[in-house]
């Protein structure tokens, strides 16, 4: 696979909202991948979840507008900040999300 042709991912959601009361204007999960190196809002619908608790960083994946393997874009919410969340695997499954996509 060419490097130009991953999927984004996000590395940490530190927050959701619903797209009507962001301050900036958000982007699709389609449109993320014209913005690599930017911090940015992505929106999509969640269609897939899993929490991987037994994997190293006790991560959750929200994976946006088409289920794994074929998401376009994967919000990932790490066991340290899980506790904010509740079970967001639960709770966001087939909801229309946002979150901040942090470049670093």
């Amino acid at each position: 696979m060419r490097s130009d042709m991953r999927k984004p991912s996000c590395i940490l959601a530190i927050a959701f909202w619903t797209a009507s009361t962001l301050a900036q204007s958000p982007i699709t999960a389609t449109e993320a991948k014209g913005h690599v190196g930017e911090n940015a809002t992505v929106c999509g619908q969640v269609a897939s979840t899993r929490y991987a608790s037994s994997s190293r960083g006790a991560p959750t994946f929200l994976n946006l507008d088409k289920p794994y393997p074929n998401q376009v874009f994967t919000i990932v919410i790490w066991g340290s900040d899980r506790a904010k969340f509740g079970h967001p695997e639960e709770s966001y499954r087939d909801k229309r999300i946002c979150g901040e996509w942090l470049y670093q």
